[in-house]
């Protein structure tokens, strides 16, 4: 058996204490030798080698995310309009064709001016750039600005006339369309 000291502080056993008593009942029951405090000591230092290794390794990898999730927001930032101006050198082509021709027609020039619309429209499409078309709808000083008001007989704040068209990248309002709205007679 073991000698127990009483605890002068009345708390429980310290730790070491119990490793002493476990390592000594370990001793009598089966014959095994347990590890000297110099043992363990060298285990847990070893252990905590191994955990500040792995620390640091799993410091060094977030920090390489982080690193290379910021080079990549600075890209998408410095190309973004890549595709877009893919799609506006075909509509710079043409009108550099248009006004390199020396005998142009009217006619041949305005079919040209067509033309080129037509690919300005199909790039603002591909690229999510959308025209507002807001003629006969109720006024939404989101999508629209009144630049003035008309009595109307019809309904109050609904859109009379466009001046000028808006337009809406991926449904975010770039440029509100100007617009003429109703009011109510006498209002």
């Amino acid at each position: 058996m073991q000698d127990t000291q009483p605890n002068p502080s009345g708390l429980a056993p310290e730790p070491a204490d119990e490793l002493a008593a476990t390592a000594a009942a370990g001793q009598e029951g089966q014959g095994e030798q347990v590890p000297g405090p110099d043992e363990l000591l060298r285990a847990a230092e070893q252990k905590a080698v191994e955990l500040n290794d792995a620390w640091l390794r799993a410091k060094a990898e977030t920090e390489n995310l982080r690193r290379r999730a910021q080079e990549d927001i600075a890209k998408a930032h410095k190309y973004a309009a890549e595709k877009f101006a893919a799609e506006m050198l075909p509509v710079k082509d043409s009108l550099e064709a248009a006004l390199s021709t020396e005998n142009a027609t009217v006619d041949n020039l305005r079919s040209g001016v067509e033309l080129t619309l037509r690919q300005l429209v199909s790039a603002f499409e591909k690229s999510g750039l959308a025209e507002i078309k807001p003629l006969g709808e109720k006024f939404d000083p989101h999508r629209h600005q009144a630049i003035s008001a008309v009595e109307d007989e019809g309904e109050a704040n609904r859109v009379l006339q466009v001046l000028q068209k808006g337009y809406a990248l991926n449904e975010r309002i770039i440029r509100p369309a100007l617009v003429i709205v109703s009011k109510a007679r006498g209002a």
